[in-house]
Parts: structure tokens; C-alpha cells; sequence
């Protein structure tokens, strides 16, 4: 409010379309812009992603986004959404997924008054770089989205920021989940843990030293390294073979340890890093993802818990959780929704989602509220 005029934003009327394989978490957003707006009115733009029997698609919106601020939702990773080709049931992979933001923009047709991508899980994001005769895809992606008329991409703990090189001119913002996942461990274990004394925060690899650094240096304990020692003479499945993972930090036994990476793929590394803290005496082995893709089933993770190798291991819903992973009794869901949907609200509103982006202050609270 300002000399009595009420303050407006020219973004336009905010629109949510929520593709399929975000449906869960969508539904959840929409509830809690609801809730902050105080209105029982939906801003979910129904769409609806068509396939034809030989594969081809197509996406359709049910109504008008003239004029609006449109967010388009959607999990690159999710593997449950299915679709029949020829008689087959297929499962959508990634480039599917990516295909359908692009049909989704072209079906707006130019006439939203802003459009922003979120994907969580950026589309190829480990083909950030290049060494040698390879593709580039992930830049190439964002290339292309910038071309078809985004003007925002919202991602999550991307594997290489530094991939929004790509596109200067547009606005990229890889946010993090850091806070939601410590006050849900916090919540789940025993807050004595937490403390410098018994506590310590491991990187699996080099790549991942900043995030431990950053978890250790909010909770205030200490960091540790696991690096890789490849065998660089030989190639299996487009990588070098690790040999043996190496140890650099203070001794960790009776120690409980939190393992913090980007995102879980076979869930090897992980494991290989859990038994070498536990050989060294470790007390509790926790592990603190964003993304828990296992690639391979679970049945590796569901015998390193029966053997007492793995306590916990923490992941957002910010890619699809199977039914079966999210009953596994080793298994705890962090929810993303309101984060979403607290940024969501903000950016429609022309508000400055800067306190959003660096969780230190919000974690170092809410630690001195446990205590």
C-alpha cells in the first residue's frame, strides 16, 4: 500500500500447468498458493499431454493463458508415466519429458504475458561439459528453451551451475533444498547428534565438496572427503571403473555421519562409502540426497539396512518416488511443495526471492530452536 493506492504487479494473472509427471507435487503447490492467497480458486491451466498409437504426440490446453504469468511444471525423471506405441507400453524417458515442455510452450502460441520452466531435475544435466567428440545436451536444452520464448528456468541443485553460461541473457535460478532436508533429519533422528562433537559431515567425491562444506559449516561440524581412484586405462558404460575410495579427515569412530550429494543414481558410490565408514568404526551412516533416482532397485539398499552398513537415507520429492521406495522403512520423503510454491508466489508478485537462495540463517534458527 502506498499513498493510499493499492501496489500492482504487471505480470499478469498467475497459471500453473502442471504436466503429468508432476501431477503430485503440483496438486500440492496449487493447495498452498491457495493457502497463502487465501482464495479457494485453483491456478492450474488444464492441459493435457496426447499420445498417437504410432508414438507421435502432441499437448493440448483446455483453456485461455492470454495474458497470465505461466509456469510450467515438470519431472524430466520420472519414469512412471506410460504411454502404448504400437501395441507397447513404453515409459517416458527424459528427452520425452524435455519434448513436452517444448509442446506445452508452442501450444501457449506466444500469448502468456511471461512463461517460466521449473524443472527440478535439470534436463542432462551431467552433459554439462565437453571432453573430447561428445554432445553438449544440457546446454543445447536451454538454448532451445530461450529460443521458443522462456523467459525464466527454475532448477535444483544442478550438477554444474555453471551450465547457465549457456544462455547470458536469460534468468537462471538453481535453488536448493538444504534447509527442508536438515529440519527433516533433525526432526527424524536425535538432535544430540547433531552437534560437532559426534557428528560428521562426509563429501562422496571432490565434486561434491562445496555441498558438504556448506552442510558442515550450517550445522556447525566437521567435513570430510571419500575421493575416487579410477582405473583410467579401461571404459564400462561410458566411465572409468573406480578402484577403491580413498579417505581424507578426522577419525569418525563412534561418530554419525551424513553422506550429502546431489543425487543417487545405482547408489554404488554411496554404498561403497557407507562400508568404509562403517569398517572405521562409524556409529550411524545417513545419507542426505536430492535426487533418489536408483537406477538399479533398491534391493542393494535394503540389504546394507538389514546389515546395519546404512541408517537413513533423506531425498526430495522433487523427482518421482515409487510407492515401493516411499514405504521403505530406510527411506525418508522431503517434501518441496511449499518451497515451491513460497517462489511460485513471490516471482508472480514481482518479490525478490534472494533470501530463498542461501538457507544459512533460516537452519541456524531453527538449531537454536531445537536446542
Amino acid at each position: 500500500m502506498s499513498n493510499g493506492q493499492i501496489f500492482t504487479h504487471n505480470n499478469g494473472d498467475l497459471g500453473l500447468i502442471v504436466l503429468e509427471s508432476c501431477r503430485e507435487i503440483g496438486q500440492k503447490i496449487d493447495e498452498h498458493i491457495k493457502g497463502k492467497r487465501e482464495t479457494e480458486e485453483s491456478f492450474l491451466v488444464t492441459s493435457d499431454e496426447i499420445r498417437f498409437s504410432n508414438g507421435e504426440g502432441k499437448v493440448k490446453l483446455s483453456e485461455t493463458v492470454r495474458g497470465k504469468d505461466i509456469y510450467i511444471l515438470c519431472d524430466v525423471g520420472n519414469y512412471s508415466c506410460t504411454y502404448n506405441m504400437f501395441g507397447i507400453k513404453n515409459h517416458k524417458g527424459p528427452d520425452e519429458h524435455f519434448q513436452d515442455i517444448k509442446r506445452t510452450v508452442s501450444a501457449i502460441r506466444g500469448k502468456a504475458k511471461r512463461i517460466t520452466v521449473i524443472m527440478p531435475l535439470l534436463y542432462e544435466s551431467r552433459q554439462h561439459r565437453r571432453k573430447g567428440r561428445e554432445s553438449l545436451d544440457c546446454a543445447l536444452a536451454l538454448q532451445e528453451l530461450e529460443r521458443l520464448g522462456v523467459q525464466e528456468i527454475l532448477t535444483f541443485d544442478a550438477h554444474d551451475p555453471n551450465v547457465q553460461n549457456a544462455i547470458p541473457l536469460l534468468s537462471f535460478e538453481n535453488l536448493y533444498p538444504t534447509y527442508d532436508i536438515v529440519k527433516t533429519i533433525i526432526t527424524e533422528e536425535n538432535i544430540e547428534n547433531l552437534s560437532s562433537k559426534n557428528m560428521l559431515v562426509i563429501s562422496p567425491d571432490t565434486g561434491a565438496m562445496d555441498r558438504a562444506i556448506y552442510y558442515s559449516s550450517v550445522l556447525g561440524v566437521d567435513v570430510g572427503l571419500f575421493y575416487k581412484r579410477r582405473d583410467h586405462s579401461t571404459i564400462v558404460n561410458g566411465k572409468n571403473p573406480i578402484v577403491k575410495h580413498e579417505y581424507m579427515g578426522r577419525d569418525v569412530e563412534n561418530q554419525d555421519v551424513l553422506i550429502v550429494d546431489d543425487m543417487i543414481a545405482s547408489g554404488e558410490s554411496v554404498l561403497d562409502i557407507a562400508k568404509e565408514l562403517k569398517k572405521r568404526k562409524a556409529r550411524n551412516v545417513y545419507v542426505a540426497t536430492t535426487f533418489a533416482l536408483f537406477t538399479e532397485g533398491l534391493s542393494k539398499f535394503e540389504k546394507a539396512f538389514n546389515e546395519g552398513i546404512l541408517s537413513r537415507v533423506y531425498s526430495t520429492n522433487l523427482t518421482y518416488i515409487s510407492p515401493e521406495l516411499e514405504k521403505a522403512e530406510w527411506f525418508r520423503k522431503v517434501d518441496m511443495s511449499e518451497f515451491i510454491a513460497t517462489i511460485i508466489n513471490r516471482l508472480n508478485k514481482d518479490r525478490s526471492i534472494a533470501k530463498f537462495m542461501d538457507a544459512t540463517y533460516v537452519i541456524q534458527e531453527l538449531l537454536k530452536d531445537r536446542k
